[in-house]
């Protein structure tokens, strides 16, 4: 932040203002490098452990708009995506979207939707009585959903 204010605080064109400029964009480079590796390196350390990985097809454009807009960029989940697509093809294992609608309202034990605000963060199911974290609920109807997909590949190929 101190190199961004040295930039703003200096007049066009001198040559200090250049310097502040070029330090200003190491320290982004730095940053984008360094979220870069992790990026990568979570994903090897996932496809080293998983031959098959089920992610949610979230529409990253209408996140962005939200309140949390600014963290959703930061933790760079479009280029996650991207990196480990094309490191799973590279490796010869499968990375399967999966629709995001209702896995959290959905029960993973029954399969009856509960309604939830999102302030709510347990799933508590009236009909089984299932009571799970409600990341967790979603974690689990998402791999249902991604092991139903890859069964529909591995059939219709």
């Amino acid at each position: 932040m101190k190199i961004k204010r040295r930039v703003f605080r200096r007049i066009k064109g001198y040559n200090r203002r250049n310097k502040a400029m070029k330090k200003l964009g190491i320290q982004h480079k730095k940053v984008a490098d360094t979220r870069k590796d992790f990026l990568f390196k979570t994903a090897r350390t996932l496809l080293d452990k998983y031959d098959v990985i089920a992610v949610e097809k979230l529409n990253i454009k209408g996140l962005v708009k939200t309140q949390l807009g600014k963290s959703i960029n930061d933790a760079g989940w479009r280029q996650f995506t991207i990196v480990l697509s094309n490191k799973a093809e590279n490796a010869g294992l499968k990375v399967i979207t999966v629709n995001p609608n209702g896995t959290s309202q959905e029960c993973s034990n029954g399969g009856q939707k509960v309604k939830k605000q999102l302030s709510q963060r347990m799933h508590n199911c009236p009909v089984c009585h299932t009571s799970l974290c409600r990341d967790l609920n979603a974690a689990i109807n998402i791999k249902a959903r991604g092991t139903h997909a890859l069964k529909a590949q591995l059939m219709s190929s």
